[in-house]
């Protein structure tokens, strides 16, 4: 059963992989080349070992290759999955001259060459307008961060395209010096933290309070029309206390949630300490990953991840219905139906359509996958010994539609 319905897989472009490249061989001149060990090592570290991982890892020359060579295109092709949703008309518009982008915890500028590549393949005359601001604490990942910058500039001939580079501890105020390069280049249209904010305040007597308060005060920093990404590991307890970031700044209407949730109440997914909400988007890994996931035994065959898109100007990923559900679980197939967790303003139901009511009105059912926003013109909920079942039912003449496939 394909999870994704047929949606094509995200691809990295030839242009990231060929500056990738570059740098790799750069890195392999001043050392030796044990990229699968130290790949091993890192998803460990990302993992398992959690609390073992330094904030200056990539200040280690081999495991600052393994993240080049692996985990940066992953992490790269997420950050693009999900600048497809955002308006595209805030990034491509004709009357738009610049467009800013601060890119926290940049590591070796994942977000600012995301951003960069994915302008460039959609139009390269906007690529030019970029201006990135990339702020990490490891010295060698910004060095790192402005040899990438340079080669894909380099390689794809875009001209204008700026990247400023700011050595600070994310965990200092912001209002501090070491943040007031952040704070000096103005409003930004995009504020990316990819891989970061689990990573903050771990020692903090409430990391979780700690982490809203960040945010929060990131916020002001966004233009009017802007948007704060916010991309977590697809780990239950990564992907939990991003929730819980989510659910402060909302109760405390310091923003609302552009996507994925389709509503601004507590997240259902919270209810049960077994549950966690993450994504899983269709994917071709390149072949340097394939070669290294057959030596160290791994399966990067599609993206995963939790996320935020949180904004201050109200605007939604789709007009907030009743009817209109995310779906946040993969289309399971039992015996005589098929089964989704879905997501709305009503909670997180479990819907179900036998395959004996299946219709031509609710044909869309077969194509739900993860991540896949729908509407669903009236669901079902039958009444046994006096209670009503937490099970909803689609009967064959209810209409259902796929709003946006994502």
């Amino acid at each position: 059963m394909d999870p994704f319905k047929g949606k094509p897989p995200t691809r990295v472009s030839p242009l990231v992989l060929q500056v990738i490249q570059q740098a790799g061989q750069m890195h392999r001149k001043t050392g030796s080349d044990k990229t699968a060990e130290a790949v091993a090592e890192l998803s460990r570290l990302f993992t398992k070992e959690r609390t073992a991982l330094s904030h200056r890892y990539l200040d280690d020359i081999q495991l600052a290759d393994a993240y080049l060579r692996y985990f940066l295109p992953v992490n790269l092709s997420k950050i693009q999955v999900l600048l497809d949703e955002l308006p595209v008309d805030q990034l491509l518009g004709s009357d738009r001259s610049s467009l800013s982008v601060l890119d926290l915890g940049s590591g070796p500028g994942t977000g600012a060459l995301a951003m960069l590549d994915w302008l460039y393949q959609h139009d390269a005359k906007c690529a030019g307008n970029l201006t990135v601001v990339a702020a990490d604490s490891s010295t060698a990942a910004l060095k790192q961060a402005r040899q990438l910058w340079s080669s894909y500039c380099q390689a794809s001939g875009v001209i204008g395209a700026r990247l400023t580079l700011c050595e600070a501890n994310l965990e200092r105020p912001l209002d501090g010096t070491s943040m007031s390069q952040i704070r000096k280049s103005g409003s930004y249209d995009l504020i990316i933290m990819a891989n970061c904010l689990n990573e903050l305040f771990i020692n903090a007597k409430d990391p979780i309070g700690a982490r809203t308060d960040w945010v929060s005060g990131l916020l002001p920093l966004l233009a009017p029309h802007g948007t704060m990404m916010l991309v977590e590991p697809a780990l239950r307890n990564t992907s939990r206390e991003l929730q819980q970031v989510r659910d402060r700044l909302v109760q405390g209407k310091r923003c609302t949630v552009y996507s994925p949730c389709l509503h601004e109440n507590n997240c259902p997914a919270l209810v049960n300490p077994d549950d966690w909400c993450h994504e899983e988007r269709a994917w071709e890994p390149p072949d340097a990953i394939q070669a290294i996931d057959q030596e160290v035994g791994f399966i990067k065959d599609a993206l995963k991840f939790s996320y935020q898109l949180l904004r201050t100007d109200g605007r939604t990923i789709v007009e907030r219905q009743s009817d209109i559900y995310r779906v946040v679980s993969q289309l399971r197939e039992l015996k005589g139906e098929k089964r989704a967790w879905l997501c709305n303003e009503t909670g997180r139901p479990e819907i179900g359509r036998q395959d004996r009511l299946a219709s031509p009105e609710n044909a869309a059912v077969d194509d739900w996958h993860r991540g896949a926003i729908v509407q669903i013109e009236r669901i079902v909920r039958k009444e046994k010994g006096g209670k009503v079942s937490a099970l909803g039912r689609i009967e064959r003449d209810v209409v259902v539609k796929i709003v946006r496939p994502i």
